[in-house]
């Protein structure tokens, strides 16, 4: 009985500290879909002054750090500098794969902040790319399926110039993967980490406008506003095309 009794107590602890982090994913998610920096800061001293405890608290440190370095680079952050929350998330993902062993999101986490454009733009870059490839790959290894892997993969492809091993035609494949695989991630049970899906619809809007396709760029858009109703860049693309 005592076993049992632990066990559900258990139990509980970790229904409860899912709930905590759930919690502090949609906070960090709405705070940059409506590009809210200070609503994002005031979350990331909560998580450094270790108000918040748990196995997921340096990973969801990184994602935000992350969120804040790719609103710098957008220029919706001003006086934040786009290379420091990249490294601040980098060491934030360090430190959760130090403690909590190889995990095919948090690699791929480290894998994106590592190439935050303006992080890896310095003598550093070489070697920023070289850990970024080696992280995804492991991450590929580790969850092949997994959504946020696959968006990580197509972000490298689109974002990157082919000299850095960058290649657009393999990024529209990907993306269609990969929103398929959060389709089917959003029918289960509710994931956790589960950001990502108005992400990569957007980004498939980005490269399917690049191929000269509006109408399924709006399609994606529609996607990714469904999801996230806020997401003011991708309300600013949607604008874009309506208006022609």
């Amino acid at each position: 009985m005592l076993a049992a009794a632990t066990l559900a107590a258990g139990r509980v602890l970790a229904q409860s500290d899912d709930s905590t982090w759930r919690d502090v994913e949609s906070r960090i998610e709405y705070g940059y879909y409506t590009e809210d920096v200070t609503t994002l800061r005031n979350l990331a001293e909560t998580l450094a002054a270790g108000k918040l405890r748990g196995k997921l608290r340096d990973y969801y440190a990184g994602l935000l750090e992350w969120r804040l370095a790719l609103l710098a680079t957008q220029g919706a952050a001003p006086g934040l500098e786009a290379a420091a929350l990249a490294r601040r998330c980098v060491d934030a993902l360090d430190a959760a794969l130090d403690a909590h062993g190889e995990s095919a999101d948090a690699l791929a986490l480290r894998s994106v902040c590592l190439l935050t454009p303006l992080a890896t733009a310095s003598a550093y870059a070489p070697l920023a790319s070289h850990r970024a490839r080696h992280d995804l790959e492991k991450a590929l290894r580790l969850g092949a399926r997994n959504p946020r892997v696959i968006l990580v993969d197509a972000m490298r492809d689109y974002e990157l110039p082919p000299s850095a091993g960058g290649d657009k035609e393999r990024a529209l494949p990907k993306l269609r993967r990969a929103v398929t695989a959060f389709e089917s991630e959003r029918g289960s049970v509710e994931p956790l980490p589960g950001w990502g899906a108005a992400d990569a619809w957007l980004l498939l809007a980005q490269d399917l406008l690049d191929h000269g396709d509006p109408v399924a760029a709006r399609d994606a858009l529609e996607r990714a506003l469904l999801i996230a109703p806020q997401f003011a860049q991708a309300r600013r693309l949607m604008a874009k095309i309506t208006s022609g």
